[in-house]
């Protein structure tokens, strides 16, 4: 029976022998004491010395299982010991499979692993690998917040994040110095990443590709560190930096940076940085300007009537609306007529004797003309009450020579010069009226008149040939201009 168990036993498992195997052999034990008993009552003793031997015989076999019993329990304590050691090693192997992912996959990895070391720490305090467990720790904190080690702060962002809320899962005691490790690698990346990404789109207020929600963050959570106390130097300085770049070649991509600097500054927990904003609305003010200027100059002319349009509604108090609107005028005709696009309209208007120029119009709807040249501007015609469209040939006949009929006029003063005109139809006109544009040489000592006038297209779709440039200067009235 003895020989049975030990088989059975051995090699000692952490779990220990099965009880049904112990309480069977007891039974056996007690059988067999019950036989001895029954045979000694039946059969003579046999001599002294039967006795003897039979009471050493019974105390070495009892022996042995007693003793055998403390030795197989340290056996088991010892495979109880290589379990741990094994699992241990486990959660080990998952945090070095996860280090080789990016923290958003591994995250549920890390987790599990930390799992098997709380639970070795918390069900087998006493154990070798119990006792392993806070250098595992430390070897864990270091997987984790590798991106950090790397400098890659925004991705060390979320891994930070992480680590620093183990205290609230993981025993103080078992964590150590490791508890508050986090918190100073995170303030310095929430840093670094948000100054990365100043002047960024971030999606509107909260998001991330501006900066905004990094540092945020750092100003709520760690509001008296150190990298918190470099937050508004560092907006301060990008503001400047890209306020300089707005002489540079790229001014529209510098107010857009501006845009979203004071837009970052303005959302920040901190009232030192909010004030930021208006250095850099201040910086969008001339940096749209700029902005305009210098896509007239790349001949962008759409995009330059839209920028310096906008300028002249929305800061109409700034001293360059003017200035603004005329370069909005020459960029309109110089998308129609690109020769109105060689040059800037001056800043200032020329001196010197002014030539008369009258416009009439006799189309049945208003007429808006804009001109450039030595001066700029618009001017509106209102539409000319029982006018008729014209064939193309009857047009430079017939046009503006009505007996008797008056016809709305303007009258501009211009100074002598290359002028380009851009006239378009306006109230009354249908989609099938389309703008015109032309361009004279203004000289002194004539008077200058002018006519628009309505075509009508062919019903068969044929395109009308085009009108020579009718300004002429003559010392009457000169050609009339059409707007088709």
């Amino acid at each position: 029976a003895t020989a049975v168990l030990l088989w059975v036993a051995l090699p000692a498992d952490p779990d220990g022998v099965p009880s049904g195997v112990l309480v069977g052999y007891l039974l056996v034990l007690v059988a067999a004491a019950v036989d001895g008993a029954r045979i000694a009552r039946r059969s003579a003793v046999g001599g002294a010395w039967r006795p003897g031997l039979a009471v050493g015989l019974g105390v070495v076999l009892l022996a042995v299982p007693a003793g055998g019993a403390v030795v197989y329990g340290s056996a088991r304590d010892e495979a109880r010991e290589q379990m741990l050691l094994e699992r241990l090693e486990a959660g080990d192997e998952r945090v070095a499979a996860a280090s080789r992912q990016p923290f958003g996959e591994a995250k549920g990895e890390y987790g599990k692993a930390l799992g098997v070391y709380r639970a070795l720490d918390e069900d087998h305090p006493g154990s070798r690998a119990a006792k392993l467990v806070p250098d595992r720790l430390k070897a864990y904190y270091d997987a984790v917040s590798a991106p950090y080690a790397k400098k890659r702060h925004c991705e060390a962002v979320a891994p930070l994040t992480y680590l620093r809320t183990l205290p609230d899962s993981v025993d103080g005691k078992l964590l150590g110095d490791l508890a508050a490790w986090p918190d100073t690698p995170l303030a310095e990346s929430l840093y670094a990443c948000g100054v990365s990404r100043l002047g960024g789109t971030g999606g509107g207020s909260g998001g991330s590709g501006d900066g905004g929600a990094e540092l945020g963050q750092l100003l709520r959570t760690f509001p008296d560190s150190a990298s918190a106390r470099r937050v508004g130097p560092a907006i301060d300085e990008r503001i400047k930096d890209q306020v300089a770049a707005l002489k540079g070649a790229e001014p529209c991509a510098a107010t857009e940076v501006l845009r979203g600097l004071g837009a970052t500054a303005s959302r920040l927990p901190d009232d030192s940085v909010k004030k930021l904003r208006a250095d850099a609305d201040k910086g969008v003010v001339d940096g749209v300007y700029a902005c305009g200027v210098d896509q007239f100059k790349d001949e962008k002319f759409g995009a330059a009537r839209t920028t310096l349009a906008g300028f002249a509604r929305t800061y109409k108090s700034d001293g360059r609306a003017g200035q603004a609107r005329d370069i909005a005028i020459a960029a309109e005709i110089a998308d129609d007529r690109p020769a109105a696009g060689k040059r800037l309209p001056p800043s200032k208007r020329p001196g010197g004797a002014r030539m008369e120029l009258v416009i009439s119009n006799d189309a049945p709807n208003t007429v808006e003309v804009l001109y450039t040249g030595p001066v700029t501007g618009t001017v509106t015609l209102r539409a000319c009450a029982g006018c008729e469209r014209y064939s193309a040939s009857e047009g430079p006949r017939r046009a503006c020579r009505a007996s008797g009929r008056s016809y709305p006029k303007a009258r501009l003063q211009l100074p002598a010069g290359e002028y380009h005109f851009l006239y378009k139809h306006g109230t009354g006109a249908t989609s099938r009226v389309d703008s015109y544009s032309s361009g004279t040489r203004v000289q002194p000592g004539y008077t200058y008149t002018s006519c628009t006038y309505v075509i009508e297209r062919s019903p068969f779709g044929l395109d009308l040939p085009q009108l020579p440039d009718p300004i002429q200067p003559v010392v009457s009235p000169w050609g009339a201009g059409s707007s088709r």
